[in-house]
């Protein structure tokens, strides 16, 4: 554990997570606590005197409507003010809140409603109508709408019940009651529920805000999130920090370069967390010249995904803004480690030093524990790691063994303390016996100036077992042909064994990514049959 890390109470897992945002509250009532950039009419602008209000209101609301304590209300919305009022009034109901992804098609939507068991659900006309009949469960007693109303919905500004009594307090501890049920995106089989307590998630929040953290938010801060708020990037990374913190949070619907780009000047943007593909956009923007000069960016927070090879060393050279890198996962809350700066100089290659109360091994296949250098399976123990997987015992068993979560996670440590991480074990190519890292092709044909994205997986041979395959996107599609292909061989083979060569390279119009940046490598697997 890096030293010197300390959270700012000695025991934040006793609190709950609506209690912080409300203490928040009433230390920056007069302060703007959210700006959303979706509502019609111009921005909506609330004061954290105000959120508290449509927090207490709303959750009385949910209780006058029949939510009993422990039910899950599911919130089927886009990044809006709505969605945040709702998330933190549902905990202060003693409700669990399930954020949901909005552009779901019907069969996934059913799949988290039924299998969470959700009682209530919080989404819009859009989404509603988006959906096939029979994509809400019977089981689910009301669905709310917040700005156009549909048939068999309920609008949501009903709900709020100002003068009604408050809540009562959860008769369980924060260690004990569940705050949030985010579902994991998985590359095989169907996402699992990922049970979080209040003290899972309060934890956390504390190490992202422990003092002296470069890559955390200050008083004042204003922060631009485009990331969605039903990935726990967005949720306990940005949205409940930066509250406690008591930033103003500036929602925008999803990433547009040109939006980003002139609210960062209009909004006097401070902080910006991004993904790995926004932050390699944002870089070529930079290098053509077309970053606003009159920003107030301190810095950007990338996560979620491996950043590649140089890029955050290109985007500060030409900017001048750092990039701090964080590595976490759902399971953890998400944030388990976070990169720091040494002597003036970002340290991109690691994910850094585990944040506070955190410990972490790094194993072999039989789980003994491997030294400094040597690669293998990274675990992790510390008061943010999940309950569980959410009605998968099995899944439960597997991922959490003697108070360690085995991660999947290929990683070494340093000798001076940071972490490496490999790749994906489930996701390593295994040729002829020797162990293919997909991230480590993909980071050496991302430093080809051709090159504007790639992905990598391993394809079936009758003799290697499998032999890696390299689905490239192009910066300009026009140059795909056998000469590129030439070019980007004799360019691999200067910097990667001959047994990680790709024997396939093919040009393909687009990576298929999650909403948070990973690689959908099932799609690429599905394209080679």
């Amino acid at each position: 554990m890096r030293p010197g890390r300390t959270l700012l109470y000695a025991d934040p897992a006793g609190l709950f997570l609506h209690d912080i945002v409300l203490d928040a509250c009433r230390r920056h009532a007069p302060r703007t606590a959210l700006v959303d950039l979706s509502t019609s009419g111009g921005p909506r602008r609330l004061k954290y005197r105000a959120y508290a209000e449509a927090v207490e209101g709303l959750a009385r609301g949910m209780l006058a409507a029949g939510l009993r304590p422990g039910e899950v209300v599911a919130l089927l919305l886009p990044n809006s003010w709505e969605f945040c009022v709702a998330y933190h009034a549902a905990t202060r109901a003693g409700a669990v809140p399930t954020p949901m992804n909005p552009h779901y098609r019907s069969r996934e939507v059913r799949h988290q409603l039924e299998d969470s068991g959700a009682a209530f659900l919080v989404s819009d006309g859009p989404q509603l109508r988006a959906l096939e009949p029979g994509a809400l469960p019977a089981a689910l007693r009301r669905v709310f709408w917040t700005r156009e109303g549909v048939p068999g919905a309920e609008p949501f500004a009903a709900l709020v019940r100002p003068a009604a009594p408050g809540p009562p307090r959860p008769a369980a501890g924060p260690d004990e009651t569940l705050a949030a049920l985010p579902y994991s995106s998985g590359t095989t089989g169907l996402p699992k529920g990922v049970m979080l307590t209040h003290a899972n998630l309060v934890t956390n929040v504390f190490q992202f805000l422990a003092p002296g953290e470069e890559a955390t938010f200050r008083a004042g801060e204003t922060i631009l999130l485009f990331l969605p708020l039903y990935h726990i990037y967005g949720l306990n990374v940005v949205l409940t920090p930066a509250l406690v913190a008591g930033g103003t949070l500036v929602l925008a619907p999803r990433f547009d370069l040109e939006a980003t780009l002139g609210g960062i000047v209009r909004d006097e943007v401070t902080f910006l967390p991004v993904v790995p593909p926004v932050l390699a956009v944002l870089t070529q923007t930079a290098e053509a010249g077309r970053f606003p000069a009159g920003h107030r960016v301190r810095a950007v927070k990338s996560g979620a995904a491996p950043l590649a090879a140089g890029l955050p060393q290109r985007f500060m050279e030409r900017i001048g803004i750092p990039v701090r890198q964080g590595y976490g996962m759902t399971e953890a809350s998400p944030v388990t480690h976070l990169g720091f700066v040494e002597a003036g100089r970002c340290r991109p290659d690691t994910i850094g030093t585990p944040v506070a109360r955190t410990e972490c091994r790094v194993v072999d296949d039989a789980g003994r524990d491997l030294p400094d250098g040597d690669s293998g399976e990274l675990l992790i123990r510390g008061p943010q790691v999940m309950r569980g997987y959410w009605r998968a015992p099995e899944a439960t068993a597997e991922a959490l063994r003697d108070g360690w979560y085995w991660s999947g996670d290929v990683a070494r440590r340093e000798s001076d303390g940071s972490f490496v991480v490999v790749d994906r074990r489930k996701e390593m190519i295994k040729y002829k016996g020797f162990a293919v890292a997909p991230a480590e092709v993909e980071a050496a044909l991302l430093e080809h100036a051709l090159v504007r994205d790639c992905g990598v997986i391993g394809r079936a041979d009758p003799e290697a077992g499998e032999v890696p395959c390299a689905f490239v996107m192009l910066r300009d599609p026009g140059n795909a042909g056998p000469r590129v292909v030439d070019e980007l061989r004799r360019h691999l083979a200067g910097r990667l064994a001959g047994y990680k060569q790709p024997r396939d390279l093919l040009f393909v119009p687009a990576i298929p990514r999650t909403p948070s940046g990973k690689i959908l490598r099932r799609e690429l697997r599905a394209w080679v049959g």
